[in-house]
């Protein structure tokens, strides 16, 4: 598109054009001058409404406020003949910036909206936080939250609610991409459900990653570590969780198993809180070579204590035994004394028939 200014022509290219806007020949047209190109002809200027500039001087020219600096652009993001956004900032804290900017009824911003053939436009208040910023600038959609992910990447996650995202995002993602202008941030937008999504994943990588394997307990054996892991357990975490009925569900494992099993994971786990190392099968074996030892001072000690018991009975049963026999010799020898005593019957006939004789 060329443009007549007396004794020069401006140049216009498509890309520089709003693909809504359509002119007529010799209709008056407000443009900004982009460059100025050297040719074979001489100098030529190119011209442009697609740029941001245009919208800023454009609202220069509508609003005092922003003309005398009372109200100051900080940014603006555009795309021509769809949406541009704009950030304002108030110096005097008694005037409302987005309110100067849209004027009594929205007369101010509706005469720049006419002269850019129908472009909408967001007016949006400045603010020096990103997080703050980056919700205003996402309006018209309502973020539930705004994280700071990298702060020296410039990189913002924005979740909003499930209802909002299409809202957020905007027609073919421009909502989003003009606050990224806006901001001068990356801007990640999720929904509430692809939030908690993304939190599960991260809780069972983390998760996984803390798994111990069985293998790092010495106390079970290669064996019983197969029979474990042929049952879907595969970590330590997941052996101590369960219960003794739960392991002698599984095919091989009965109660001694199970008790084996409870002794070498405490002795893991006391290991790790204490600092000390887990116990090895040497120390295993030392251990149960002490303990056939005390059940052997054990025994002798119980056979010992048996024998002084059995001596102790034998005692009374001697000491019973010689009673006996004395009591018996007495019994014999005051038998027989009595037995001296006593006269039998035919020696009394006989000496009552000797004493008759002798009278």
């Amino acid at each position: 598109m060329i443009f007549d200014v007396g004794k020069a022509e401006w140049r216009m290219p498509r890309k520089e054009q709003s693909r809504l806007e359509s002119f007529a020949i010799g209709e008056r047209v407000r443009v900004v001058i982009v460059r100025v190109e050297k040719a074979s002809k001489g100098p030529q200027v190119v011209v442009s409404r697609a740029a941001p500039e245009l919208v800023q001087h454009l609202f220069q020219t509508e609003v005092p406020e922003i003309y005398d600096g009372t109200v100051v652009i900080r940014a603006i993001a555009r795309e021509a003949g769809e949406r541009t956004k704009i950030a304002v900032m108030s110096k005097d804290k008694d005037v409302d910036a987005v309110g100067a900017c849209v004027g009594m009824k929205g007369m101010r911003v509706q005469s720049i909206i006419r002269e850019l053939r129908g472009e909408k436009i967001d007016i949006i208040e400045y603010h020096e936080d990103a997080v703050t910023f980056a919700e205003k600038a996402l309006q018209p959609a309502k973020v539930s939250r705004v994280t700071v992910v990298d702060s020296g990447e410039k990189h913002l996650e924005v979740v909003v609610d499930d209802s909002q995202l299409s809202l957020a995002i905007g027609k073919k993602g421009q909502n989003v991409r003009l606050a990224a202008k806006l901001l001068g941030w990356k801007i990640d937008i999720k929904s509430e459900e692809e939030k908690r999504q993304e939190v599960e994943q991260q809780m069972s990588a983390l998760v996984g990653q803390a798994a111990t394997p069985l293998d790092s307990v010495p106390g079970l054996g290669e064996g019983l570590v197969e029979k474990l892991n042929a049952a879907g357990i595969t970590s330590v975490e997941a052996l101590a969780d369960m219960t003794p009925e739960q392991l002698e569900a599984i095919e091989g494992i009965g109660p001694k198993t199970v008790e084996k099993i409870s002794l070498a994971v405490n002795n893991y786990f006391l290991s790790l809180e204490g600092g000390q190392g887990t116990a090895t099968p040497e120390a295993e074996s030392g251990e149960g070579a002490a303990a056939e030892v005390t059940a052997e001072n054990a025994g002798a000690e119980t056979f010992d204590v048996a024998a002084q018991a059995e001596s102790v009975e034998e005692a009374p049963a001697e000491a019973s035994s010689e009673t006996t026999e004395a009591s018996a010799e007495t019994q014999s020898e005051e038998g027989s004394e009595a037995s001296e005593g006593e006269t039998s019957p035919e020696e009394a006939e006989q000496t009552v028939a000797d004493e008759q004789k002798e009278q």
